[in-house]
């Protein structure tokens, strides 16, 4: 291992930037680069705007002699960057990849290797796929493909699912990623995440946490890549972390290597938590958003000693501080359909670049400075994080942050984030 490295952090978004805080802080840091980055990450890595395909990012990669790359999007892994880089990546081959880029083939792997999740059938034929679903209720239409977190919809009534057809299969407003749909039955319970740094047969757990999906309160609307999480839950107590090991991530590890693929990276667990057993919702090959935001500000250890170490194939144990945070997301009007840019964000009475305050991190998303100001620059722009020893208090230090502090025309966000927990509290 060597004593300082470069690295290289992929993406523009608030994970990126909770990546970029965490690994700055690192003895083992010599440079920390970007692509492309954003107005927050900018700040504290060297931002590098260059198109993004395999080819420009080994050529950056060589030129900077850059010692890590580590990928926040699922797409480069998907595109097969681990593969193709001569550097070590902090995440899976393109065929270990597939967990995310195939809901398919997750769910047959799923299947072989009797981990637990929703029954399910699979259609190249949208007439076939609308056959099925007649006289029937309480089914999840998912798009094979990726889809930024927007290919599954959850639907009560045959109309409901023959829209979702129609718009994945028919009208193709996800393009390839619709070629193959996944029809699975409704499972009813309590959605949590739980990401493992994996190395092989080496693993471990970071707290578990809990993503909100849909664009409204009361997880109504339609779902979008996250508007806030908090970590950890208590909805995944020590039992059923007993369970998601024996039952999913031990089976999995034997299917993987079963079917030749050698893991190593972060594996996300979208779960569902029916009557204290764990069933799994969908694999992705990365870092959560916006879990990471929620997680990381609790993480004690240096987070790229930790990736240096999993790599290396060592075993690993982690220190958490003790509390909750709560991550809420600040989004431009119309998200997560058609949403409006160039947005001045202020801040009142305090510089936007300024990241973290007591007990208080805004990690930005979809920013973009310009003349020393910040501006909207996506549906998702901003992550204000807060943290306490209890989930009430931490929830009350956002919204307060929030309303007192933040603003830019449109700018929505959910005022729900974490109450499940603090009901479960009381």
């Amino acid at each position: 291992m060597k004593s300082k490295l470069n690295v290289l952090v992929l993406g523009s978004g608030g994970r990126e930037h909770a990546l970029c805080w965490k690994i700055k802080k690192s003895s083992y840091l010599k440079k920390l680069f970007s692509i492309p980055g954003n107005g927050g990450i900018n700040e504290i890595a060297e931002g590098y705007e260059i198109e993004l395909n395999l080819e420009n990012i080994k050529k950056f990669v060589e030129e900077k002699e850059i010692d890590i790359v580590i990928p926040g999007p699922e797409k480069f892994l998907v595109d097969g960057i681990s593969d193709y880089l001569n550097v070590p990546v902090f995440g899976p081959s393109k065929k270990a990849s597939l967990l995310e880029g195939s809901k398919v083939r997750a769910k047959n792997l799923m299947k072989k290797y009797s981990i637990p999740t929703a029954d399910f059938e699979i259609f190249e034929d949208p007439l076939k796929a609308k056959e099925y679903i007649k006289n029937k209720t309480d089914l999840v239409i998912k798009a094979d493909g990726l889809c930024a977190g927007k290919g599954v919809f959850v639907c009560n009534e045959e109309k409901e699912m023959e829209d979702a057809i129609d718009k994945i299969m028919v009208e193709k407003i996800f393009g390839s990623s619709g070629d193959k749909i996944v029809i699975e039955k409704r499972l009813k319970g309590e959605e949590a995440s739980i990401l493992v740094l994996l190395n092989g047969e080496n693993y471990v757990f970071l707290i578990p946490s809990q993503d909100h999906k849909p664009v409204f309160d009361g997880d109504r609307g339609p779902n979008t890549g996250g508007m806030g999480a908090y970590a950890p839950t208590k909805l995944i107590d020590v039992d059923i972390i007993k369970k998601i090991e024996e039952k999913i991530v031990k089976r999995l590890i034997t299917g993987l290597q079963n079917e030749g693929i050698n893991y190593k990276g972060v594996l996300y667990l979208g779960l569902m938590i029916v009557e204290k057993e764990p069933f799994v919702l969908e694999f992705n090959v990365r870092f959560g958003d916006p879990e990471t935001q929620a997680i990381l500000p609790l993480l004690e250890d240096d987070l790229l000693e930790v990736i240096l170490k999993i790599m290396e194939g060592e075993n690993v144990e982690l220190k958490w501080k003790n509390g909750y945070s709560v991550c809420v997301v600040l989004a431009s009007k119309g998200y997560p359909g058609k949403y409006e840019k160039g947005k001045e964000i202020k801040f009142s009475g305090r510089h936007v670049a300024n990241i973290e305050w007591k007990d208080i991190i805004v990690f930005h998303a979809g920013t973009k400075k310009k003349n020393e100001k910040f501006y909207t620059n996506g549906g998702r722009v901003l992550n204000v994080c807060g943290t306490s020893s209890d989930i009430k208090k931490a929830r009350e230090i956002v919204y307060s942050f929030i309303e007192k502090n933040v603003y830019f025309e449109g700018m929505h966000y959910r005022r729900d984030i974490g109450l499940k927990e603090e009901k479960r509290e009381q």
